[in-house]
């Protein structure tokens, strides 16, 4: 979570600081990406033979294209507060409704864990609420149901960095056509832009995907849906530290909800030890 929200703080920079433009961000992103992740498959000893390509799925890697694309337009003309609810809503309700189709039923506290987090969005975000383009607004939410269609699709993960690899590989041709389009729009590129997309490319999705298609199998649709709202907690903390963002009230209270609703939601009750019985004596 901590990696998707050093996500958000990174294009945040690069887009709305006009250091890159949307486009060369998003294929800078995956690009940059992919290599690191092949350079890392390739350095596990006796599986250099093993073709990255043989892991992933065309259809994880056109959901994580869409997520991209869309995500990277869309925080161009969407404000914070709309943007954070508009995204996580469609991500929750794609996973959530992704494992109900597959047979998974989310308990009562789940549900309860849930609504309390989701109140807290929304407290979080209220000062900057306001009512966004519609445009924006259908991007961020294809955005939303691409993201949760590519963590649903990492629930068979067997080996997760592979996975990730291949599916960055296949990312390659939409970034390639990317880079062709933000040449021919006379693209916008500093250094500060292009180092903000290599991090955001390597650190944070290449190296963070892999984590993130390590945890998703253990964790089942449903708390993986729901474990991401700590993300705009995370986020903020982040903006206050690095970005010397004041700290808000809302920000304080809403942190504050979301973190009770995902342990409401999260928190499972061991099971009692088994008591040893001790063995009946043997007959004098």
């Amino acid at each position: 979570m901590i990696a998707f929200a050093a996500n958000s703080l990174l294009c945040r920079a690069a887009l709305r600081g006009g250091a890159i433009d949307a486009v060369s961000f998003t294929a800078v992103r995956f690009i940059s990406g992919a290599l690191v992740l092949v350079v890392i498959t390739r350095a596990f000893p006796g599986e250099a033979t093993d073709d990255e390509r043989s892991h992933g799925s065309w259809r994880a890697a056109a959901a994580l294209a869409i997520y991209a694309i869309t995500f990277s337009y869309a925080y161009l003309r969407l404000g914070a507060g709309a943007g954070a609810l508009l995204l996580f809503g469609s991500v929750q309700l794609t996973m959530i409704a992704g494992g109900l189709i597959r047979g998974e039923r989310p308990s009562l506290r789940q549900w309860i864990g849930l609504a309390v987090a989701a109140a807290g969005m929304v407290v979080i975000n209220l000062p900057s609420l306001e009512a966004p383009p519609l445009s924006a607004a259908m991007l961020m939410i294809v955005a939303g149901v691409g993201w949760g269609a590519y963590s649903l699709a990492g629930r068979g993960a067997k080996r997760p960095i592979r996975a990730t690899a291949g599916n960055f590989l296949r990312c390659l041709p939409y970034s390639l056509a990317l880079g062709a389009i933000a040449v021919a729009a006379t693209a916008q590129v500093t250094a500060r832009g292009l180092v903000l997309a290599l991090v955001s490319g390597v650190v944070t999705s290449g190296l963070g995907y892999c984590l993130w298609y390590a945890v998703v199998p253990s964790l089942g649709a449903a708390r993986a849906a729901i474990v991401q709202l700590s993300v705009p907690v995370i986020a903020a903390v982040g903006a206050i530290v690095l970005l010397d963002e004041p700290l808000r009230s809302h920000v304080a209270i809403g942190g504050a909800i979301i973190l009770g609703g995902l342990a409401l939601a999260l928190w499972q009750r061991r099971a009692p030890a088994p008591v040893a019985t001790a063995a009946p004596a043997a007959a004098q």
